[in-house]
């Protein structure tokens, strides 16, 4: 899945969803950046480079299975497959918008 594919499903997820009320940053590697910005009514999700609370890096890939369920966020952050930087608590209400 591209970086654009990957943006407008955490788009389109975000948008069915209650407030997060955090900014959180998918740093994707070479394939770019993924920007929520959960703080207001609707949540804003870019390819931004800007600053957030909670910075979540791994691969495009990963991100994907992710997504898609196929990868466990509690495995892939075991395995090393996701670092994270910053709030830990924000990082674990993702699994809430991720796997499916």
């Amino acid at each position: 899945m591209s970086l654009a594919s990957l943006t407008d499903e955490l788009r389109r997820r975000t948008a069915k969803s209650p407030p997060l009320g955090h900014t959180i940053k998918f740093d994707l590697g070479e394939e770019g950046i993924i920007h929520w910005d959960g703080t207001g009514e609707a949540a804003a999700v870019s390819n931004a480079d800007a600053d957030a609370e909670t910075v979540i890096r791994l691969s495009a890939e990963d991100f994907e299975q992710l997504m898609n369920g196929t990868l466990d966020p509690s495995v892939a952050f075991m395995l090393g497959k996701l670092k994270v930087e910053g709030k830990m608590g924000v990082a674990m209400k993702l699994s809430t918008f991720l796997g499916g």
